[in-house]
């Protein structure tokens, strides 16, 4: 979840329509922002990192998140009803293997040691004996907090305290992590002015000390000169990404930690921060507290680690937008899960769970452009709600990211409000469609204990369950090459999407978003005529309607009568 009441103006939501306008005045959606204001030109400087790789989610994760349906109303007795519903009722088999806790789940109290902890009233037993029992079933569990002071909730949250957080999760044996927005604070763009930079090891002796205007200093740094510091000089510019200070040949006489002591020049009364990368890898970051202090000269000190022979500093401020901050910010979580779950496995001699990694920034900071360096999967608008406003708003933007999702790295347009709200069975439908041929995480956020009926069996006949567990409609969500429907043809009414799939197959989605039945149709031509597929040519093809079930050959091209919020999709191939 996420709130949006602080983070949009009325200005920012032009041209997403006048109903969608009205519905944010009276406070009953958020829409996406802009397209022309998301897809802008924005500098951001993601360093030369890989892709996040720790091998889950190569197709997208599907499982049940409590927060569409529960809000703040969860306890471990409703999360385990839950589990053993999305068991008896299919949808395991169906491919729904998370059961996902969201916001306040945890305690406003960490423990004494600083660890989070399941709230104490409605978690009594606690959250690792709770996963141990949803493990039992076959099934994985998730968990939220938010990269910010708090959650959206109000309750603790995990910046900068991402080391400990990762550790107590890893040790839960969490296997979905969704890290929210709320209550974020940024990184500053701001330096400190640099007076000297020193090393010396942890008994005190000195390695080196050197006055920072003799050290490499790069284009755009300056070196001002003052009789109110001892070195009588400091350097200043690093602020937003501008340059950098860098030491090589730094002689050190064995591995081991030593104390980095940065010597600034005190001004201004904000935060500043600094990285300084060891070795052109190792990186160490460092927030310089506002000052208000009465001399001229402060310092910083921080533990780092050398290797025996050179060794080399570059100290610089890499953010220069909010969207640096934001990537920095999630990276480091994704980084402290990797190592928290290895360093378990190995710890208890046991097979190491990664987790499924998910970023929830709500699209503010353009995630798509470095969510795959950073974790598995990235929101890409602001929260879904139950009506058809809402999921077409999210799907008229994520659908223009298609080019960024890829097996492990995947848009996300939120959660999945099938069986909520006041949805038909057509936008239902349609919905769901939707999403599956955008690749999405299939998440669902319904009260899945409305599938089971009163003898404890599966309501086989329950219309939102056919849809959820439409198999046909899963395999293409799920096909291994993880490509993300592109929208090949509208008219602002009537959209047809394409989906290249495994075995040179593909999928064709008929949307009609207008308020009665259409006409619709493509011919094989237009569809080979884009360049997006590998469908090969062929006199005859083989159509098979995924949610009639009935099958035709055709020639020439798809027709269709689609009616009002509804969708066609069909799975295609060449004869022979």
């Amino acid at each position: 979840m996420g709130t949006l009441k602080k983070a949009f103006s009325s200005a920012a939501l032009a041209g997403v329509g006048i109903a969608a306008l009205k519905a944010v005045k009276n406070k009953k959606f958020c829409p996406v922002c802009t397209v022309k204001r998301a897809f802008s030109a924005v500098k951001l400087h993601i360093p030369e990192i890989e892709k996040y790789d720790n091998n889950v989610a190569l197709t997208p994760p599907m499982g049940w998140s409590s927060w569409n349906a529960f809000r703040n109303t969860i306890d471990e007795d409703l999360i385990y009803d839950i589990a053993k519903a999305i068991k008896i009722s299919g949808l395991s088999d169906a491919g729904y293997n998370y059961v996902n806790l969201d916001d306040c789940w945890q305690s406003s109290l960490r423990t004494a040691d600083g660890k989070l902890q399941g709230d104490l009233t409605r978690f009594p037993s606690g959250i690792k004996p709770l996963v141990e029992k949803i493990n039992a079933l076959g099934l994985k569990v998730g968990i939220y907090t938010s990269n910010g002071t708090l959650t959206c909730e109000d309750l603790p949250a995990s910046l900068g305290k991402e080391a400990i957080d990762a550790d107590t999760f890893a040790e839960w044996g969490i296997e979905y992590f969704k890290y929210d927005f709320c209550h974020n604070k940024v990184i500053p763009a701001s330096a400190p002015n640099i007076e000297y930079i020193s090393i010396s090891d942890l008994n005190g002796n000195s390695i080196l000390e050197k006055a920072a205007e003799f050290c490499e200093l790069s284009a755009g740094i300056r070196v001002v000169k003052t009789n109110k510091l001892k070195s009588g000089s400091y350097v200043t510019g690093l602020s937003s990404n501008n340059g950098y200070i860098q030491l090589s040949g730094i002689q050190i006489p064995c591995d081991g930690e030593y104390t980095l002591t940065i010597g600034i020049r005190k001004g201004g009364t904000w935060e500043k921060f600094l990285v300084v990368k060891v070795n052109g890898s190792e990186e160490y970051e460092l927030t310089f507290p506002s000052t208000m202090a009465m001399t001229p000269d402060g310092r910083m000190q921080v533990k780092i680690h050398l290797n025996e022979g050179e060794n080399s500093l570059k100290i610089s401020n890499p953010v220069g937008s909010r969207m640096d901050s934001a990537f920095r910010q999630y990276r480091n979580m994704g980084r402290e899960l990797k190592r928290a779950t290895a360093q378990y496995a190995e710890k208890n001699k046991m097979e190491n769970k990664p987790i499924c990694y998910s970023i929830c920034e709500w699209g503010l900071n353009r995630p798509w452009q470095w969510g795959e360096k950073a974790g598995n999967l990235w929101r890409t608008t602001m929260d879904i709600k139950a009506f058809w406003l809402s999921v077409v708003s999210i799907y008229e933007f994520n659908t223009r990211l298609y080019k960024y999702a890829k097996p492990g790295a995947w848009n996300d347009p939120d959660m999945l409000e099938v069986g909520n709200g006041s949805l038909t069975v057509d936008e239902n439908i349609a919905h769901f469609s939707l999403w599956c041929m955008m690749a999405a995480p299939l998440i669902l956020g319904n009260d899945i204990r409305s599938f089971i009926k009163e003898d404890g069996t599966a309501d086989t006949d329950n219309k939102t369950l056919k849809i959820l567990t439409n198999k046909e409609l899963i395999a293409i969500d799920q096909d291994v090459r993880g490509i993300q429907a592109k929208r090949i043809k509208t008219n602002g009414i009537c959209d047809i999407l394409i989906k290249p799939l495994a075995n040179k197959e593909l999928a064709v989605c008929f949307f009609n978003k207008g308020g009665s039945e259409k006409d619709m149709s493509i011919s094989f031509d237009e569809i080979h005529n884009d360049s997006y597929n590998d469908l090969p040519k062929s006199s005859i093809y083989i159509v098979r309607d995924l949610w009639d079930k009935n099958v035709v050959t055709v020639g020439d091209k798809i027709s269709a009568k689609v009616p009002s919020h509804a969708v066609k999709v069909y799975r295609v191939k060449a004869s022979g």
